[in-house]
């Protein structure tokens, strides 16, 4: 029996190169070099996964893509009207002249023309996350909202179980493209403002603040890192009716205007006059916050500056 099953055991060799891979085969394959392995040869091929072409295409999904427009966008326009900028945080906040062009007289000099582009490298800084954010935050916060209205349609309106108490929410009411801007505005102003305060503080007094290393130290010095948060508050309070309003008026009169031209896009100069008057009428509503929040950052209402 023991004679029996040695001579039932199979041999076996190992088959491979040190660039294909080895296997166990048994050895009445014989897949040896002398034996025609042409017409027996076995490939191991390993293969890693494309890094560059994975990268690729994730940089071409849209929500990447939302995300980037966002952001040079952003950084053009601050760079493009940032003399404009300074000029309006500092008649804001009471420092200088009230009037627009003795104030970039002033301005001129005192600092020269490069004191019309004061804290412009950390505003570029902080416009283009704050601007990638808030597009892309928009966006998936939009279609989230008509999803989930969708499904409010064919399922009923969301409840609230409490033991045996139960609530109906109607929430049909709610904008999708109201409730993505206020979310944009929120989401861009928490993960940016102490960039917004450094940019006030330099701009507004860039004989105290000379540069960025040294404002950073300073607020730290003065009020913690809560420094870096001044204004937190009317800063959010402010930025929702203005990102509400502005994101609203701009997806509903580009609606509105594309259904009465039975157009399907919009021109570059019409998006660019549909920008302007969302901006200019969100800009009007929430301006009282505005001067508040700006205030608050630069440290007006703690005498710091003059406070008129």
């Amino acid at each position: 029996m023991a004679a029996e099953s040695q001579s039932q055991k199979k041999s076996y060799c190992l088959v491979g190169d040190v660039y294909r891979g080895v296997m166990i085969v048994p050895k009445e394959l014989d897949l040896s070099p002398t034996k025609d392995l042409m017409h027996h040869q076995i490939n191991l091929q390993l293969k890693f996964p494309d890094v560059g072409r994975a990268f690729t295409n994730f940089t071409r999904t849209r929500e990447v893509g939302e995300f980037l427009s966002g952001a040079l966008a952003g950084a053009m326009t601050k760079a493009v009207l940032a003399p404009l900028e300074t000029i309006r945080t500092r008649m804001v906040v009471g420092v200088g002249s009230k009037n627009i062009g003795t104030s970039f007289i002033q301005v001129i000099e005192h600092q020269g023309w490069k004191g019309l582009w004061a804290g412009n490298t950390i505003n570029m800084l902080r416009i283009i996350p704050t601007q990638a954010i808030e597009l892309a935050t928009f966006e998936c916060v939009k279609r989230a909202m008509n999803s989930a209205q969708e499904k409010w349609i064919n399922t009923g309106n969301p409840k609230l179980q409490i033991g045996n108490a139960s609530m109906s929410f109607s929430l049909s009411w709610l904008s999708p493209v109201a409730v993505a801007g206020a979310a944009a505005g929120v989401a861009g102003t928490l993960a940016c403002h102490p960039l917004e305060v450094l940019k006030d503080r330099l701009t507004v007094n860039p004989e105290v603040y000379p540069s960025l290393r040294i404002a950073v130290h300073k607020i730290c010095k003065e009020g913690g890192i809560g420094g870096l948060y001044a204004g937190l508050g009317p800063t959010i309070i402010g930025m929702l009716p203005y990102s509400t309003c502005y994101y609203f008026m701009y997806e509903t009169i580009k609606k509105s205007y594309c259904q009465a031209q039975q157009k399907k896009s919009l021109s570059r100069a019409e998006m660019l006059l549909i920008g302007a008057f969302s901006g200019l009428t969100a800009s009007t509503i929430s301006y009282p916050l505005e001067v508040a929040r700006k205030r608050l950052m630069v440290g007006a209402l703690h005498g710091k500056c003059p406070p008129h």
